[in-house]
């Protein structure tokens, strides 16, 4: 059976890199390449896999409208799958239990937990997602399936 220690592994093996799938309103499935990783859950200390995604993107949109996402990482033929619904912390998206000034913090993690290790200045990577208006994607894993 697999388990979120096997999204930890497939993680460190190719710097976070996963595909995500959401769901069109036409419910078409949208692929697209974001670096991802496993961090507990602000609120309910939970394993999730995590992003961080940009304002105004087509992913952030369609996981409005339907939280379902999808993550897939890969190295060589090995392979995990997260599925699960997504919730959304940002300064748009407020959500219940996150502080505004816990964002910078929970990006952060992210980053880290998704291969970027630790960032070279934490400062101007708080300025930037502020900017850009940066938010946490949270996908609390309803299953997950493993090629070892």
């Amino acid at each position: 059976m697999a388990t979120i220690d096997d999204v930890r592994r497939l993680v460190s093996l190719d710097h976070g890199l996963a595909i995500l799938s959401t769901l069109r309103r036409d419910g078409s499935v949208h692929n697209t390449v974001v670096n991802a990783g496993v961090i507990d859950h602000p609120v309910t200390g939970r394993p999730v896999v995590a992003f961080v995604g940009r304002a105004g993107t087509l992913k952030l949109q369609h996981l409005h409208t339907t939280p379902s996402a999808t993550l897939c990482w890969r190295a060589g033929w090995a392979w995990c799958t997260a599925e699960g619904l997504a919730e959304l912390a940002g300064p748009d998206d407020p959500l219940e239990g996150v502080a505004p000034a816990a964002l910078p913090a929970l990006l952060r993690m992210i980053y880290s937990a998704a291969g970027g290790g630790e960032h070279q200045d934490w400062a101007d990577y708080d300025r930037v997602m502020a900017a850009e208006r940066r938010v946490a994607v949270l996908v609390t894993p309803r299953r997950i399936y493993v090629n070892p």
